[in-house]
């Protein structure tokens, strides 16, 4: 993915929270040279990979598939100081912008669909081989719990959210328009928590085609001695 892609991919996602009445943390537009200046006080943002996320799975085509995510609040698995054990992130769905499927080996969530488009997630279980499953799967959307065939469509309205347990396959995409949607989960680790259906790269190669106006959650500069 080319840096002038993320740059413009973040330049118009905080167009549309501004749009939207979404209002990020402080630290969301913070420069690199910003962060070149800030010290171990600031260590729980680069422990626990807050901040921006520019999606393209390393498959070069940004528009079709792939997210804008912003991670607000996280805990870490790995380290004890961080006493969090939740994890809270925004995600900007381009209409017909498709995050393939994939499911978490520990990670609970609830995506909430805040506003903009329809958000709509494609749903199996995985079998014993990691695949996807022709078994029934379990819903709860809003406290409404049922149970639907595999592979059924789930169509989010804004307002409404679904859970997803460990190890349900999920796909989704926006319809009619953008979404905002939310992310309430347990602690998240995207270093070991993804499986995804087709073999694929969860943090993209970037092609360093200008300077970076933002770090992304993975790339804080070492912090000053």
């Amino acid at each position: 993915m080319k840096r002038s892609e993320i740059n413009r991919a973040i330049d118009e996602g905080l167009e549309f929270c501004r749009g939207m009445n979404f209002h990020l943390p402080p630290f969301a537009t913070w420069t690199v040279q910003e962060w070149e200046d800030k010290g171990h006080e600031y260590d729980e943002i680069r422990d626990n990979g807050l901040g921006w996320d520019v999606i393209d799975l390393n498959l070069g085509r940004f528009a079709e598939v792939g997210c804008v995510l912003f991670t607000i609040r996280n805990g870490n698995q790995q380290l004890d100081k961080y006493e969090k054990p939740y994890c809270e992130k925004l995600l900007i769905v381009r209409e017909n912008q498709v995050s393939p499927f994939h499911f978490h080996f520990s990670k609970t969530e609830d995506i909430i669909n805040r506003g903009g488009g329809d958000l709509m997630i494609q749903l199996y279980n995985a079998g014993d081989d990691e695949q996807l499953a022709d078994t029934p799967v379990q819903v709860n959307t809003d406290g409404h719990a049922y149970t639907v065939e595999a592979g059924t469509t789930i169509r989010l309205t804004p307002g409404e959210s679904i859970t997803l347990l460990p190890y349900q396959y999920h796909k989704f995409w926006a319809k009619g328009a953008t979404v905002l949607g939310g992310e309430v989960s347990t602690v998240n680790d995207d270093t070991v928590d993804n499986r995804f259906l087709e073999e694929m790269d969860r943090f993209p190669a970037i092609e360093e085609d200008e300077p970076p106006n933002y770090c992304l959650c993975n790339e804080y500069p070492p912090v000053p001695e």
